[in-house]
């Protein structure tokens, strides 16, 4: 049974979502029902007529959508008087649109950076969604020649490991990483690989446990709210760039004093530093705080674990 868009044929919910892929990469509507039905012929060559007939299109729209196609790559005219086509295999067919598309995308930025203003990048970008936050942190690690700075979650660190861990293994990189949880060897993938357990401890903090900051070369910095709504910022304004490196390095200073002082200071300030961040924190903070410590309620102050 051919899936058409006619009332007695139905077209399935996968093949309207193969539609909607074929739209967002060039083709009118027409053309993505006319390329799937020729798809699903199974290579068996046939007529505009018998395409236009099977896929619902419009016999005057079929042939000009055909032709639209055939310069795409898409369909393959096999046979004359009359003509008959057969679908392109379509992982060829996607290959060679991304090759082209990427080719035309560095064309295209090449000549803009030709012609845009040389102005100091001040800007901030926000990120939304877990998918595009993801990929522009991939694209951020990708981009690293000489450094590389993280404070994360392992949770959401883990999301990037295979990208971080190819990232190390360019020469003369550094890579530095402030832990949220207890296993560091995870993220110690050779030489290049510094990991602290955050506060020697591990156990997230405030609202912190929702961050995941990266600093790259110290050029360009990502921050992300991952925790449910995944929104974030990318920036290459020396000032927060500058900011987000400070935040890093001392969390790196602080990783390396409690591991000689560490006793001394649960002493002085109360493990998890309480005396200290229940006096500073906000009040979704102090909440957050107890829950993920599992101190006693607030009332009671953090003397003894529930």
């Amino acid at each position: 049974m051919h899936r058409t868009n006619d009332s007695s044929i139905p077209l399935l919910a996968s093949d309207n979502n193969v539609i909607a892929d074929l739209k967002s990469l060039g083709f009118t509507e027409y053309e993505a029902k006319i390329y799937l039905e020729a798809l699903m012929a199974a290579g068996v060559p046939k007529t505009a007529y018998e395409i236009s007939k099977a896929s619902g299109v419009p016999r005057s729209n079929t042939y000009s959508a055909l032709e639209a196609l055939a310069r795409k790559g898409a369909v393959l005219p096999v046979t004359e008087n009359p003509t008959c086509y057969v679908a392109a295999n379509p992982r060829d067919l996607l290959d060679s649109l991304a090759s082209q598309t990427a080719t035309t995308c560095k064309r295209a930025a090449a000549n803009l950076e030709k012609l845009s203003p040389k102005v100091e990048n001040q800007y901030v970008w926000i990120l939304h969604g877990e998918e595009n936050t993801a990929g522009e942190i991939d694209k951020l690690l990708r981009s690293a020649t000489k450094s590389i700075w993280i404070k994360a979650s392992d949770i959401v660190l883990r999301k990037h490991s295979a990208a971080l861990k190819k990232a190390a293994r360019r020469k003369g990189m550094r890579v530095m990483i402030v832990l949220f949880g207890k296993d560091k060897s995870e993220f110690e993938f050779n030489e290049n690989c510094r990991v602290y357990i955050h506060e020697n401890d591990g156990t997230r903090m405030g609202k912190a446990d929702n961050l995941f900051t990266i600093v790259v070369d110290f050029d360009e910095m990502i921050t992300v709210n991952a925790s449910e709504l995944y929104v974030g910022a990318r920036t290459r304004s020396p000032a927060i760039v500058t900011m987000a490196s400070s935040l890093i390095r001392h969390d790196y200073y602080m990783a390396e004093i409690f591991q000689k002082f560490g006793d001394q200071i649960t002493a002085e300030f109360g493990r998890y530093l309480a005396k200290l961040r229940l006096d500073a924190y906000t009040p979704e903070q102090i909440e957050s705080f107890y829950e993920n410590t599992g101190f006693s309620a607030p009332s009671e102050g953090p003397r003894t674990r529930r």
